[in-house]
């Protein structure tokens, strides 16, 4: 399990612990976290999962490969370095205490 802090665009901050092999979409669904929409259920075919990644775990996570990176295209004001599809982030006992921040809105 992993603790992952996922914060509103108003700032609200929800703290949920995710089961290994998840990802931290389905946490964010799992929960009903406001703010993630997954309107592909996971399939990296949208761009309705879009977070910021808190700066100190951008280095931390796997890279995007290329279809993320196009998907990506597609997100409200995405963020070069910080911007990534909760989707495609699977969560292990590495991701804990991983935080993120949703968009003003998804697309």
């Amino acid at each position: 399990m992993a603790k992952i802090t996922y914060i509103e665009h108003n700032g609200t901050e929800h703290v949920v612990e995710v089961a290994n092999g998840l990802t931290v979409m389905e946490g964010a669904r799992d929960n009903n976290i406001p703010g993630i929409e997954a309107d592909c259920g996971g399939a990296c075919a949208c761009s309705t999962c879009h977070v910021y990644v808190d700066p100190s775990w951008v280095e931390k996570l796997p890279a995007k490969d290329d279809m993320e990176e196009d998907m990506l295209d597609f997100a409200f004001e995405p963020d070069p370095e910080r911007s990534r599809l909760t989707c495609q982030l699977k969560v292990s006992d590495a991701l804990d205490g991983l935080i993120v921040q949703m968009p003003e809105k998804q697309i």
